[in-house]
């Protein structure tokens, strides 16, 4: 079995080349859920959802998130009645998140109505949430704390952040088979995701980080840094407001107590040194999935350290 640490968009165009290399009933994605957010009094889960719909074929590819062809009569029609409409949900998007809340309401956990949602769109992977407990990011920018959507959507990553907190990190624990699946795989990769808020909030629920120090798998890391920059997102704005290099550097100090190999672009290849220093195997390749042959070769080139 496979595991995956998955964020959003960047995970989700990995997991695609991943699908096609490994059979989907071998796979087991571990995701973000430090996104989640209520809106219109729906329970949001926007990066379960991008991973669940980009494998599904449903994303929208210019977005990299939602569902391609939506409409939004729904939301055009909330913000008439005065709803702040800043988050976009689709039309279609929006069935998602009814049925998910509906299915919470009558007392499913998270981990279960995931499984539920994965199933009924033709997907056989396994997409377990990190945790079914409470557990939100938050920045903080000046005097100000703001949910991690309202940063990264409404304020498109313009505040200056000095810090990321985990609401919930003290308390939640990781749903079902989270940690079993750690424990028994035959190889992680750590997708090429936000090390601080994505994967980074992954690893703050409690237990997480401690089963992949202690698994006997190789665990094989993708950089979403390439040239000091991230592909997409503010991954590189908020390593240096954590204090953290960024750079594939940085992104392998993040990981260095249980990272076996980190898989870095071409462009970086002078980072190879450093990398090894901190104990790290580095692996130069082409990183940017601009093709489906991109993913796949990447895909390929993560699983092939499982093999030796």
């Amino acid at each position: 079995m496979i595991v995956a640490l998955a964020g959003g968009v960047g995970a989700a165009r990995f997991l695609e080349g991943l699908i096609r290399v490994v059979p989907q009933k071998r796979i087991t994605i571990v995701g973000n859920v430090g996104d989640d957010i209520e809106f219109y009094g729906l329970h949001v889960s926007p990066d379960l959802d991008i991973v669940t719909y980009t494998l599904a074929g449903l994303v929208d590819p210019l977005r990299g998130w939602g569902i391609k062809g939506d409409t939004f009569h729904c939301q055009k029609l909330l913000q008439e009645y005065g709803y702040k409409t800043w988050f976009n949900i689709g039309d279609r998007d929006l069935a998602t998140h009814l049925y998910r809340t509906e299915q919470m309401h009558g007392g499913k956990k998270l981990s279960a109505v995931t499984a539920s949602i994965v199933s009924r769109l033709g997907l056989d992977v396994t997409l377990l949430p990190s945790t079914d407990d409470l557990f939100q990011t938050y920045v903080l920018s000046g005097p100000r704390r703001m949910h991690f959507q309202e940063y990264m959507v409404r304020l498109q990553t313009r505040p200056k952040v000095r810090s990321v907190l985990f609401k919930g990190s003290e308390s939640a624990r990781p749903a079902p088979h989270v940690i079993r699946s750690i424990r028994e795989a035959s190889g992680i990769v750590i997708c090429p995701s936000n090390p601080i808020v994505s994967i980074g909030a992954i690893l703050a629920v409690k237990g997480i980080r401690a089963a992949l120090g202690k698994t006997k798998a190789s665990i094989v890391g993708v950089s979403p840094i390439v040239g000091g920059k991230t592909v997409k997102g503010p991954a590189d704005k908020l390593m240096k407001s954590s204090g953290i290099e960024a750079s594939a550097i940085g992104v392998a100090s993040c990981y260095k107590d249980f990272l076996d190999a980190l898989i870095i672009d071409k462009v970086d290849a002078q980072l190879v040194p450093e990398i090894r220093s901190l104990g790290i195997k580095p692996i130069v390749t082409q990183t940017l999935m601009k093709t489906m042959a991109d993913k796949v070769h990447l895909a390929r080139k993560a699983i092939s350290e499982f093999r030796r």
